[in-house]
């Protein structure tokens, strides 16, 4: 006899968008069939498998692998099931040239795997804020290289992403399209360790993507029934509509000789125009000064330049106890380069030297762009 209260699996169900009287699992929607966006989608994130695999190689310090990328169509019905009761959710939306919305899915364990690699702390066992962020520059730096690749495939530079935003929770709660989006899915293996993560994109961002690199949709490749013979009856109806297809020859303009290319023109016998060629400017004129001009127009912007002796990790319960006199140990030696960062992105090292009564660095190492991406985490 029931009080009246939900039980924990009816909250469930409703958190889930189930009817809580069935005790049913979500109807899933039916996988979207292969059409040439998708293949062509499915194509490009393939393309840059091998790269972003050595990127998080990088910032997990571990043997890193993806395969093949499996897409298709579903929706948060059809989703639900295949994922875990706790996901971390990192919200990375397409805006700019071509806005949409994008999302990856990581399970727990591979969620906190990833953040105890990047913060190199192997007591971690839960999502904290930390963590999350850890994850969150992960995901960032493959968001980046698609960046890339979709600018790439689509000439179109305003494409970019908003911040991401992590959160972890029961998949209940998760921000899901509202209708049918495309499903990707990543066969991730981290030092020897197999795991599966989702990134979604809703299915405008897709298509958009796959027409602007010259993918047609699979109605529009398709010949129409009949052939050539139905396209011409469609472009006039000229056999049944009062006078007849004419060979493949047209008037010219010029002087009503006949050439190639379709049926008599209708200005034939009028007077010949002026034609006279049109005289452009030198494009090359000018083009290196131009292109060494452009660095001008930024020489003058102001950039934050630190100088980072050291960091450290301190409980709330030991930073509420600094006081006068506290010694706070960093993470460097004594002796080692210090960091030098513009807008607080690692670019060089450096010694600190005295100069005059003040202090100085002098720089002894330019980071490479590997060591720049390993930094990220």
């Amino acid at each position: 006899m029931s009080d009246g209260a939900l039980s924990q699996d009816e909250i469930d169900s409703l958190l889930a968008g189930l009817d809580p009287g069935t005790g049913g699992a979500p109807k899933p929607a039916a996988a979207g069939k292969p059409t040439a966006e998708l293949a062509a989608f499915r194509d490009m994130l393939d393309s840059i498998g091998a790269t972003q695999a050595h990127n998080l190689s990088m910032i997990t310090g571990q043997d890193v692998s993806l395969g093949p990328v499996k897409v298709d169509v579903t929706t948060r019905d059809g989703m639900l099931p295949s994922l875990p009761d706790e996901i971390l959710a990192i919200r990375v939306d397409m805006i700019g040239g071509i806005p949409g919305d994008h999302i990856f899915l990581l399970p727990k364990d591979i969620a906190v795997r990833i953040a105890s690699l990047a913060n190199k702390d192997d007591s971690l066992t839960d999502m904290d804020e930390m963590a999350i962020s850890a994850v969150s520059e992960c995901v960032s730096s493959m968001t980046g290289t698609q960046i890339t690749l979709f600018t790439e495939k689509t000439g179109n530079r305003s494409i970019q992403t908003e911040a991401a935003d992590g959160s972890f929770g029961p998949k209940a709660i998760a921000r899901f399209p509202a209708s049918e989006f495309t499903r990707i899915q990543y066969d991730l293996t981290i030092g020897g360790e197999a795991f599966n993560i989702w990134e979604i994109f809703s299915l405008s961002f897709v298509k958009d993507i796959a027409a602007a690199s010259g993918v047609r949709p699979a109605e529009s490749q398709a010949a129409p029934p009949g052939g050539m013979q139905a396209q011409q009856q469609g472009m006039g109806g000229m056999a049944q509509g009062g006078y007849q297809q004419q060979p493949m020859y047209q008037q010219s303009m010029m002087g009503g000789q006949q050439q190639p290319g379709g049926y008599a023109s209708p200005m034939m016998g009028m007077a010949a125009p002026n034609v006279q060629p049109v005289q452009f400017a030198n494009l090359n004129m000018g083009r290196g000064g131009q292109e060494s001009g452009n660095i001008g127009l930024i020489m003058d912007v102001y950039m934050e330049l630190t100088v980072e002796l050291g960091r450290t990790k301190k409980l709330i319960k030991d930073i509420l106890g600094i006081g006068e006199g506290t010694i706070i140990e960093l993470d460097k030696l004594a002796g080692e380069p210090v960091d030098i960062l513009v807008n607080h992105k690692l670019i060089a090292k450096g010694e600190v030297v005295v100069i005059d009564e003040n202090f100085g660095v002098r720089v002894t190492e330019i980071v490479s762009p590997m060591e720049r991406m390993a930094d990220l985490s």
